[in-house]
């Protein structure tokens, strides 16, 4: 099972580092315009605008990809541990089973220097 979660998450870093490149790789869609008045490149090899078809698609597919990649994932990581290499599975958590006792304050007052400061009421003057 570990080795399966390994293999899904290396292709899920994978989509997601090409996803990227692409990303970055592609035009926007202020490029286009220039393309029409023939600034664009249409001897490269894909045409003047097969590059972008190619590049939009591929994503879409990696996109797709890391989705099913990550919804894998998430399911596996759900799945109720079966064997008992688990660390957490040994270890003995303490959980208090009672709230604490209340913290007393009246013996606050009896430490010198530890009384209580009132502000005074500012003075109205007229």
């Amino acid at each position: 099972m570990n080795a399966m979660i390994t293999v899904i998450l290396a292709v899920q870093m994978l989509s997601a580092l090409a996803m990227i490149g692409l990303i970055l790789v592609q035009h926007g869609k202020g490029a286009d315009m220039g393309a029409a008045f023939g600034s664009g490149n249409s001897g490269s090899l894909f045409g003047a605008t097969g590059g972008a078809n190619f590049l939009s698609r591929t994503t879409a597919v990696l996109a797709a990809v890391f989705f099913v990649t990550t919804l894998m994932l998430a399911y596996f990581g759900n799945l109720p541990a079966s064997s008992s290499n688990s660390v957490l599975e040994g270890s003995s958590v303490l959980v208090p089973t009672s709230k604490p006792a209340p913290v007393d304050n009246s013996t606050a007052s009896q430490i010198p220097g530890n009384t209580p400061v009132t502000p005074a009421a500012p003075a109205i003057s007229k």
